[in-house]
C-alpha cells in the first residue's frame, strides 16, 4: 500500500463547513467531541474519470450514519454530492480517492454532545491501488485477527463511524508487523466477516459465497459486485461462514471503495489462487466505475 506522509501539510483545497479552504488551513480545535469521544462519521470513495462512482449513494449513507450516531448533517445529500465535485474540480482531480468526513466539534466537554455543533468537510487526493499493483496479480496475504467484529446489540454496526474503526487498526498493525499486508477478522460469533476495510467474498465451483452483513458495513462496493456477478448469471449466495470451510474455497477476494476488487493469496493457513472470476470481476467493477461498461 502506497504511503502519502504528511497529510496535514500539502498544496489544494479542502471544503470545509460548505465552503473552499487552503489545504493546511482546514483544522479543529484539540478539545474537539469526536477526538475525544470518536463521535464522527465519515465516507471512502473513488473519482473515475472525474466522477465518483456512486456518489449520492455515499452521501446518502453518510448522512444515515450520523443519524445513527444521533446527529443530523446540516447538508443535504445533493449539497454534499455538489461539494464533492467542487473538491474534484478545485484541485484538478480525475482520478482520486476522497473522504467526507463529519464530526461533533468543540461547543461542549464530556460524553453528552447535544450543544456541539455539526462540521462536514471533504478532501480529496490521488491514491492508486491500496495494496499495491503488485498484489492484483498476486493477491494479498492476511493474517487471522484476534479482535472481532461487535455484535449489533453492542455498537451502531450499519454506521460508518471511526470509532468502529479502533479495532480494525489494531489488527492490521499486529498483521504487518508479522509481514502480512492486512486481516481478516471474525465476528462476535466467530463466523468470518471481513477485512479490516473490506468485505469478503468467496468462489467454489463457480459460486460466490459472501457472509451476511449482519454486523459490518454492507459495502457500496460490495453491493455493486454482487450486482455485476449475478449479471454474468453467477449464483451470489449471503449467508453465515464459518472458518472450517474456508479450506473448501478456491479463490477469495475483498471488495471496497479504496480496495475496489482485490485478490486474496492465503489467510492464515488457507491458501486461494488468483482465479479468472476473481480478475473478471475487478475488470467488470473497474470499467463500470469508468462508465465503459453499461449501468443497464
Amino acid at each position: 500500500m502506497t504511503d502519502y506522509p504528511n497529510f496535514h501539510d500539502r498544496d489544494g483545497m479542502i471544503w470545509f463547513d460548505g465552503a473552499l479552504v487552503p489545504w493546511r488551513e482546514a483544522n479543529v480545535h484539540v478539545l474537539t467531541h469526536a477526538l475525544h469521544y470518536a463521535s464522527s462519521v465519515f465516507e471512502g470513495q473513488r473519482a473515475y474519470a472525474g466522477e465518483v462512482f456512486r456518489l449520492s449513494d455515499h452521501s446518502a449513507r453518510l448522512r444515515r450514519s450520523a443519524e445513527l450516531l444521533g446527529f443530523e448533517i446540516p447538508w443535504s445529500v445533493a449539497e454534499i454530492d455538489e461539494g464533492c465535485r467542487d473538491v474534484l474540480r478545485a484541485n484538478g482531480l480525475t482520478d482520486a480517492y476522497m473522504r467526507p468526513i463529519a464530526w461533533r466539534g468543540s461547543e461542549q466537554m464530556g460524553v453528552s454532545a447535544q450543544k456541539t455543533k455539526i462540521h462536514l468537510a471533504i478532501a480529496a487526493w490521488e491514491w492508486g491501488a491500496y495494496f499495491g499493483e503488485e498484489a492484483i496479480r498476486k493477491g494479498v496475504r492476511l493474517d487471522i485477527s484476534k479482535w472481532r467484529r461487535p455484535a449489533p446489540y453492542t455498537a451502531p454496526t450499519e454506521s460508518k463511524a471511526a470509532g468502529l474503526y479502533m479495532i480494525c487498526t489494531l489488527a492490521r498493525h499486529e498483521a504487518q508487523a508479522k509481514g502480512f499486508d492486512d486481516a481478516m477478522m471474525f465476528d462476535w460469533r466467530g463466523q468470518v466477516a471481513e477485512g479490516t476495510g473490506a468485505n469478503a467474498f468467496f468462489i467454489r465451483d463457480g459460486r460466490i459465497h459472501t457472509p451476511t452483513p449482519d454486523c459490518f458495513l454492507n459495502g457500496i462496493t460490495r453491493q455493486t459486485v454482487i450486482d455485476l456477478a449475478r449479471r454474468r448469471g453467477i449464483e451470489v449466495v449471503e449467508r453465515a461462514i464459518w472458518p472450517e470451510e474456508l479450506e473448501s474455497f478456491e479463490q477469495f477476494f475483498l471488495t471496497g471503495s479504496a480496495a475496489e476488487v482485490t485478490p486474496v493469496a492465503s489467510a492464515g493457513p488457507w491458501n486461494f489462487e488468483v482465479g479468472d472470476l476473481t480478475l473478471q470481476l475487478r475488470k467488470d467493477y473497474i470499467d463500470l466505475a469508468n462508465r465503459r461498461l453499461s449501468n443497464a
